[in-house]
């Protein structure tokens, strides 16, 4: 990212310490306090959330409309990011006082499937055309959205990304996202464990132009190629053949020595778990990313290893609430990045207290 990076830890102490400059002609920017509001300083999200606050000293601009554009609106991780970050609009609302015309809004939108990377484009063009006060983008394809990045910027629009970057990060300001190349190492280590340190293995991921799923199977391959026993014979990705569910079959068929599969997605493992498999099939340990309904059952029932999840909701809080300090004037000053860590789930603590966050409804 450009200019000044910080630590997640350090992530509400750089924004506490943000500088307060006044634009000239632009809705107002308030406090809490300057907007008659006398909740604490430092709130806490009352959405269930605790992991941050609420600084009620910032200088957010009232009436702030916040557009996001996500890679797909489909899915229960989808879907919980977007709970996040609605609740971290409502609390901001009611920790400034926001009312009326004063609140703090937001919009969602994307494709169904994460590949229609041209209607994702489509939908930034006419969300950036209403003039929004901070665009927020989960990009598809790493190459494809430079230009309504620009156009945004042009235009003083803030842009801020989450779940998935950017190749060229130069007007990006914020990123907020989980650190997919751990979410490869994860997977990784664990596949070793599960066979023993030798055998075969094929990787199936979604997009290859997507930055999180490049991230991943790079980590991935890096990790497990210190383990001398174990071959990566293949890696598939989902946009480079004509139907993901035919080509898991095929390798499962053209090579009944497999022993592992890795799933780098939500989508590519629900896709995997509910191939109808044939007895000249391999029977490979299968570990998937996203801890979504189907593969919660899956590592009940045995017939998954595990878990690499993500928090989508934290995820989603934190991305908005830096998206809603981004209307402070003062925020291009910084360059901040926020990498969630994920979380191994099997069965031995799926049921666990220090999962629930990983677990997706």
């Amino acid at each position: 990212m450009r200019k000044r990076m910080v630590a997640a830890s350090a992530f509400l102490g750089v924004l506490c310490m943000l500088p307060v400059f006044q634009r000239i002609n632009t809705p107002e920017h308030v406090t809490a306090e300057e907007h008659g509001n006398e909740n604490d300083h430092g709130k806490t999200s009352e959405s269930g959330y605790v992991g941050i606050g609420i600084d009620t000293s910032l200088r957010i601009e009232a009436g702030s409309r916040i557009a996001v554009v996500s890679k797909s609106d489909d899915g229960q991780f989808w879907d919980m990011v977007k709970a996040g970050m609605e609740a971290a609009v409502a609390d901001v609302n009611e920790a400034y006082g926001f009312s009326k015309d004063d609140q703090i809004t937001m919009s969602f939108e994307g494709p169904s499937d994460e590949r229609d990377v041209e209607t994702q484009i489509n939908t930034i063009d006419a969300v950036i055309a209403e003039n929004p006060t901070v665009l927020v983008l989960s990009v598809g394809d790493m190459d494809s959205c430079q230009p309504q990045i620009e156009t945004a910027k042009e235009n003083g629009i803030p842009v801020l990304l989450f779940d998935s970057s950017v190749a060229d990060t130069g007007m990006v300001d914020a990123y907020c996202g989980t650190d997919n190349k751990e979410v490869g190492r994860l997977g990784a280590r664990h596949m070793i464990d599960a066979l023993g340190g030798n055998g075969k293995v094929v990787v199936f991921a979604p997009q290859e132009k997507t930055l999180s799923a490049k991230d991943r199977v790079d980590a991935f391959l890096e990790e497990i190629a210190s383990e001398k026993g174990i071959q990566v014979i293949d890696v598939v990705y989902g946009d480079q053949v004509e139907d993901m569910g035919t080509a898991m079959a095929e390798e499962l068929t053209d090579h009944p020595d497999l022993s592992g599969v890795f799933c780098s997605n939500a989508v590519t493992a629900e896709q995997y778990l509910n191939l109808d498999k044939e007895e000249n099939m391999a029977d490979p340990k299968m570990i998937g990313v996203d801890a979504t309904s189907r593969q919660q059952e899956a590592v009940r029932s045995g017939a998954e290893e595990g878990i690499i999840s993500q928090n989508p909701y934290q995820m989603g809080y934190k991305t908005m609430w830096m998206a809603i300090c981004a209307s402070d004037p003062g925020w291009d000053e910084y360059g901040l990045e926020d990498m969630l860590a994920p979380m191994w789930i099997d069965a031995s603590n799926i049921d666990s207290e220090e999962c629930k966050e990983y677990i997706y409804y």
